[in-house]
């Protein structure tokens, strides 16, 4: 019976020893509930704001993409048709919408190819002369032209450019061998290219733009070719002549392709 009220008594006093570790625990979880609550709630309201942001800026995004593309009509259009085209627009210049120049607009050019036929000085002469131009193979537009000058007719900077070549053969008819006409001396031949402009405000007074050439060493017995070409810009006014003279132009390639003289105007 002593052993059964001790037992009985050990039970009431772990009971009662349990309640009160129930007791000194329960202030702790309620310790950690606050300290963890307000981190919850802070971490969900800045991935609330988060995700609103993200879909203002893909409404943003919609909003300016739906301007370029009409979806009414893009299920009627093919599929590249629908994805190339805002990218399109995007790349156009809207500085470049404009109409396309009509030749009166355009700027002021010229390209002619050497006459064919036309009177040189005679062999063996060195003198440099001026060389005419064909019109009627050759282009201009608002640049004049007279007896183998270009006549600027609207002030500019003008690009000008000028090719001549040279070509030699030895060839001896019977009539002239017979008559003991001696063929030309090339061996020395001094091949130059003068481009030359008259200023109007200078009272048309000759002025050496450019020149180019060499003295060539060629053979009597072999055909020979020689070929001189250069450029550049110059600010011209209205009523200035530009003009090319070379020596020894009795030796000029007749074929347009190879001796031409040209302008352009690159801006005011």
């Amino acid at each position: 019976m002593a052993a059964t009220h001790g037992e009985y008594r050990g039970y009431l006093r772990n009971t009662v020893d349990m309640e009160a570790g129930q007791q000194r625990f329960h202030p702790v979880q309620q310790s950690s509930e606050t300290t963890y609550r307000p981190l919850l709630f802070g971490t969900l309201a800045v991935m609330g704001l988060l995700q609103v942001a993200s879909s203002v800026a893909i409404l943003l995004h919609l909003t300016g993409y739906l301007q370029e593309v009409d979806l009414t009509t893009a299920p009627h259009r093919p599929i590249e048709e629908v994805q190339t085209e805002p990218v399109l627009n995007a790349l156009r210049d809207p500085r470049k919408n404009r109409r396309c120049k009509s030749p009166k607009e355009s700027l002021p050019s010229a390209h002619l190819p050497i006459r064919t036929h036309q009177e040189l000085s005679k062999k063996g002469e060195p003198k440099a002369i001026t060389i005419d131009w064909d019109e009627e193979h050759g282009y201009r537009h608002r640049i004049g032209y007279m007896k183998g000058k270009m006549l600027v007719e609207e002030s500019g900077f003008y690009y000008i450019y000028a090719k001549t070549c040279f070509r030699y053969y030895k060839y001896v008819p019977e009539e002239s061998s017979q008559a003991g006409t001696s063929p030309v001396d090339v061996s020395n031949a001094q091949l130059i290219q003068y481009v030359y402009y008259e200023s109007i405000k200078k009272n048309s007074k000759a002025t050496l733009l450019m020149k180019t050439g060499s003295t060539m060493r060629w053979n009597n017995t072999s055909y020979n070719m020689y070929c001189a070409q250069q450029g550049r810009g110059i600010r011209l006014e209205e009523g200035d002549a530009l003009y090319v003279n070379v020596s020894n132009a009795w030796m000029l390639d007749p074929e347009g392709e190879g001796t031409y003289f040209g302008a352009v105007k690159l801006g005011p």
